[in-house]
């Protein structure tokens, strides 16, 4: 087996092997709203659950050389944002949000995307996510990075689920129809695979 000092790494080597070995990461597309009115949309991979009492999910939103994305920015400035899952009838257009736009420039319409209004915020989500999230700030921290933060930690609080009625029943959520992609290394992503179960001890 090899083994790194992450220290000695460069934080290339470093992200490589990260995005190599924790995988599947949930993708999250995340719609903001800039100062100027401007709904942008992006997606995240380094998303996940924080709490189920009250709902909050995290979301780490790396810099580019100690620059905030604005992503990272709107959601400190107006403390609102909507998280939705990425699925595989809208990763192709979840996929075109990603390329680099000036702040003033909205990803929603460059990938043709349809806002639909939320319901407990100001921004708007988007109609084509099976399930979104309406979420308000609960925490943000800087953090890592040497002379400057490496990334901004997003805590948020779920207020509002919109799910699917095609997916819901009695409480839960069909992860078939859901049909969730997940992030590799690379330009690789996965569907949902097999599906098994292992008794949780008592």
């Amino acid at each position: 087996m090899l083994s790194f000092d992450p220290a000695s790494l460069s934080e290339k080597e470093n992200y490589k092997l990260l995005i190599g070995s924790i995988i599947p990461r949930p993708v999250a597309f995340v719609t903001t709203v800039s100062e100027d009115g401007i709904l942008n949309g992006a997606p995240f991979s380094y998303f996940n659950i924080v709490s189920s009492n009250p709902p909050m999910i995290s979301l780490s939103i790396q810099r580019n050389k100690g620059k905030q994305k604005d992503t990272a920015r709107n959601i400190i400035e107006a403390k609102e944002f909507v998280i939705h899952i990425v699925d595989e009838q809208n990763v192709e257009k979840i996929n075109q949000t990603a390329a680099s736009l000036p702040p003033n420039e909205s990803e929603i319409e460059l990938a043709k995307l349809t806002p639909v209004e939320s319901v407990k915020i100001s921004v708007p989500g988007v109609k084509e996510a099976k399930i979104r999230m309406e979420c308000s700030l609960e925490h943000s921290l800087e953090l890592g990075g040497l002379d400057s933060p490496g990334c901004d930690l997003i805590i948020g609080r779920i207020v509002q689920f919109h799910i699917e009625s095609d997916l819901y029943e009695k409480g839960r959520i069909d992860p078939r129809g859901l049909a969730a992609v997940s992030r590799l290394a690379g330009h690789s992503y996965a569907k949902i695979g097999e599906i098994f179960e292992i008794e949780r001890p008592k």
